[in-house]
């Protein structure tokens, strides 16, 4: 095994004293055992763990227009997000999204700290979950120590089992659900009475299942601590204005236990009565004492149970708090510490996060509520064809993207005397997607006017509606470029 020595500061490399410690780096990790509490903030971390689930768990579920809500069908190549049907060419609502969530990532965290991590992050919101279910079957903190210390026997046998089996239930339906996204639910389920499973469904429900199972109920803070990125990179968000949790070492230093009745100004010492609850109920097993560390996933346990303490004591609470740093350091009001909000990083989020927004509501509103695709015929770019003419093929691609039934007309221009074949109006079916093919000819003389090469032209795609008296009339049309290929 690999060993590292460490001594004492100041003391000589190789001398033997009791400051010589032995440390293995390859130490076992030593498990946590969270203490529950009750308080104000898991009040809010309760509230956010049944919002994102019921909204994870059941959106699957709800219908719309006859379908699925929210489906991403990878095989038919559309996205049903409500009312909005997508094709992998609206890949830029995609890329806005993303960038709203990071940029909002970016602004919450310059402003409040980790509350993404605390409250609402995946992996926080499920090892809640889990260790509610270890809480109900083995016990709190002591009692779960006990119970992993005791020989086996049938008590912990039941009790390891039916945990396992709670945790591996919550872990399948978990990926049940998310594979519920991608495949209709529904069908899924039927699916899932005969274990009729496609490969890939499989594949991903064992997969997500696993990692939900494996996450929550063992790995938990290892994976904040060492594998999440955003524990190492919050720093270069964070600024001495930022709310984080605090330990307000000036009240509460030096610590010391005292009973109740004992004034602690006479003693000598302050408000913390080094009772370690806020290690105890600390989900990473920190110390926050020992100030901001990068394993704080800022959930507030400890202000919770450190203000429970305090009241008992007849202390004022807040010992522990979401604070600033510079609030702590310059004793600043409530009133400056909002100020304090409006600083130039802040602002610079807030605008690109509302131009992005505004962005993307504005080309949601423009969105035509069809799509076109234009592809030459690769086998035959351009050929001669009766009376002289130059003939080019085309494959076009055209997508409704609404959910009723569409009629479109084509043409195209570009070049002297260019007509397509007789194409009647095409129809489509809501959210169908069809490859029409086009010739395009342009007479000899204007094949010899225009020269040989290839030239540009357009294909006009317009949406035929009906008026309020039954008569057909055009409507929103896209024009599409492509090039005509006169041949030498």
């Amino acid at each position: 095994m690999s060993e590292t020595t460490t001594t004492a500061p100041g003391q000589p490399a190789g001398t033997d004293d009791a400051a010589t410690a032995v440390v293995s780096l390859y130490v076992k990790q030593k498990k946590i055992y969270p203490r529950a509490v009750t308080g104000l903030f898991v009040s809010w971390r309760w509230a956010l763990v049944w919002f994102t689930q019921i909204l994870f768990y059941g959106v699957p579920w709800l219908s719309w227009n006859s379908r699925q809500l929210v489906l991403f069908d990878l095989g038919a190549r559309r996205f049903y997000i409500g009312p909005l049907v997508l094709y992998p060419q609206d890949f830029i609502f995609l890329t806005a999204i993303l960038i709203i969530s990071a940029y909002a990532l970016f602004l919450f965290t310059a402003v409040a700290g980790r509350l993404w991590c605390g409250y609402a992050c995946p992996q926080t919101v499920y090892t809640e979950i889990y260790m509610w279910i270890e809480r109900k079957i083995e016990g709190d903190r002591i009692a779960r120590m006990r119970l992993d210390d005791a020989p086996w026997s049938f008590d912990k046998l039941w009790r390891k089992t039916a945990k396992q089996a709670a945790w591996i239930i919550l872990g399948l339906w978990t990926g049940f659900t998310f594979v519920g996204y991608f495949t209709p639910i529904r069908t899924l389920a039927a699916e899932a009475m005969t274990l009729g499973f496609g490969p890939w469904e499989w594949f991903w429900v064992l997969f997500y299942g696993f990692a939900t199972y494996g996450n929550a109920g063992f790995m938990r803070e290892q994976v904040c601590k060492y594998m999440c990125p955003y524990a190492r990179f919050q720093s270069a968000m964070f600024d001495k204005d930022t709310l984080i949790i605090s330990y307000d070492t000036e009240r509460g230093e030096p610590r010391g236990s005292r009973s109740k009745k004992a004034d602690p100004r006479k003693l000598g010492i302050g408000d913390c009565i080094d009772c370690n609850l806020c290690v105890q109920v600390c989900p990473t097993g920190i110390d926050i004492r020992k100030g901001l560390q990068y394993e704080c996933i800022g959930c507030a346990a400890c202000v919770d149970v450190c203000d429970d303490v305090m009241g008992k004591m007849g202390y004022a609470k807040g010992l522990v708090r979401y604070d600033t740093q510079n609030g702590l350091a310059q004793h600043l009001s409530p009133a400056q510490k909002l100020r304090r909000i409006f600083r130039p990083r802040v602002l610079v989020y807030t605008a690109i996060l509302g131009l992005v927004i505004v962005a993307l509501f504005v080309a949601l509103a423009l969105r035509h509520p069809f799509r076109v695709d234009v592809v030459r015929d690769r086998a035959s770019l351009a050929r001669m064809v009766e009376d002289g003419k130059i003939e080019n093929v085309y494959r076009l691609q055209i997508m409704n993207a609404t959910e009723h039934a569409q009629r479109y007309r084509m043409a195209v221009q570009g070049l002297p005397g260019i007509a397509m074949g007789p194409v009647p109006p095409l129809s489509l079916a809501p959210a169908e997607a069809r490859w029409v093919t086009l010739s395009v000819q342009i007479p000899p003389e204007a094949a010899q006017k225009a020269g040989a090469g290839a030239h540009p032209i357009q294909f006009e795609i317009g949406l035929i509606e009906a008026s309020a008296g039954g008569q057909p009339v055009n409507g929103a049309t896209i024009s599409e470029k492509s090039t005509f290929v006169v041949p030498r």
